[in-house]
């Protein structure tokens, strides 16, 4: 038994050494399957943290209102903050909008947390500077159609007066939001409530939640449940966008690495087809020798097998540096090699080697010794 096998390992490596060039072109084909299959399974199983970070820039995904009125507690909204899973929000704030006069004319005044404001909309062009705590009460920022009327910039002041109260506020920053933000008066949420006199008062609240695995419709049935006085939904315009846009991303990596896999095997194929044309004879004396169909199927699939695990090794590397130009050109960030992607990779080329290996397989335990070794 033991000179059976080492028998079998000389012919593999005879085999081996003796067809370098056909066998680097099978070695190639499933190396560049590998590859491909390896990346492309990185950035899939990646793919949902990345791009739910890289929607966020679109703004807050989750909407908290009143259910009835204009108006709900503030103090509803810091407790679903509180309670919270650890990480599924990534920014939160309450909204509170009145009217305030300034000395010119009426505005728009809206109270914010200041701290959550570059993670619920970052698409703001600032011109300036942000606020950067929450209770800052001697800035405000002003929406640039409402600055271009009281010819405002950043460094200037501003007066809201209400009877004999006044109140003055230095412009930090000139928001460029591109929707009715550029008419209003942005100041902290303290603020507000004392101006508009509406203390422990919120119009609603704006979260950013996390949804690489399809949090925010889940969330948000869960926290109707428990709040049923409240109009609690997800933001359909955003939060919808990314499941389209992961659906039809995942969905081109599955076809580009179906594709990719079946041109290897058929590159495969057509090699080992020739091969085993080139080794007719051998296989002939073989069978002539004693040996079975049994040993011609274990030998070819043996050398086809190692040719398919040095391959993966190699795709496996290649695969992880092109995962990572990916992750830098699509999102600017590393892409997480996740443990699956090692065994995914591994059984798919393995899958193929072998698929490409049946007909060559056939062919050569249909060899007939007489036929072929006539005249020998």
């Amino acid at each position: 038994m033991a000179v059976k096998r080492n028998l079998l390992w000389l012919l593999v490596w005879r085999a081996l050494r003796l067809r370098l060039q056909r066998v680097g072109v099978v070695f190639v084909a499933l190396t560049v399957g590998a590859t491909i299959v390896t990346a492309l399974s990185a950035v899939w199983f990646d793919i949902n943290t990345k791009m739910s970070e890289e929607l966020r820039t679109f703004g807050a995904n989750f909407y908290l209102g009143p259910g009835h009125g204009t108006h709900m507690p503030q103090q509803d909204l810091q407790t679903i903050i509180e309670q919270a899973p650890a990480g599924l929000i990534h920014g939160a704030s309450p909204w509170l909008y009145g009217m305030a006069r300034t000395e010119l004319e009426k505005v728009v005044m809206v109270g914010v947390w200041f701290e959550s404001l570059p993670k619920l909309v970052p698409y703001w062009q600032v011109t300036g500077n942000w606020i950067g705590v929450n209770f800052d009460d001697r800035n405000a920022m002003v929406g640039i159609k409402l600055a271009e009327r009281l010819n405002l910039k950043p460094g200037d002041s501003l007066t809201l007066v209400d009877h004999q109260a006044r109140k003055k506020l230095l412009v930090k920053g000139v928001v460029e939001a591109g929707d009715a933000t550029d008419n209003m008066l942005i100041v902290s949420l303290d603020v507000a409530q004392a101006w508009l006199n509406q203390p422990g008062k919120i119009s609603h609240g704006l979260l950013s939640v996390s949804n690489d695995v399809g949090q925010v419709d889940s969330y948000a049935r869960r926290l109707s449940q428990h709040y049923p006085a409240l109009d609690i939904r997800p933001i359909r315009k955003v939060s919808a966008s990314e499941g389209q846009v992961l659906d039809k991303i995942k969905g081109l990596m599955g076809l580009v690495s179906v594709v990719i896999l079946a041109l290897s095997s058929l590159c495969v194929n057509t090699t080992l087809m020739a091969i085993v044309s080139e080794r007719a004879r051998e296989f002939a004396l073989q069978k002539a020798l004693g040996a079975s169909n049994g040993d011609i199927i274990r030998q070819i699939l043996l050398e086809t097998s190692i040719i398919a695990l040095a391959a993966v090794v190699s795709g496996w590397v290649l695969g992880y540096l092109l995962a990572q130009l990916l992750g830098l050109t699509v999102f600017n960030s590393a892409i997480s090699l996740r443990l699956p992607v090692l065994p995914i990779t591994l059984l798919l080329s393995l899958l193929v080697a072998v698929l490409a290996a049946i007909v060559p397989v056939r062919r050569a335990v249909s060899v007939e010794p007489a036929k072929v070794l006539k005249g020998e």
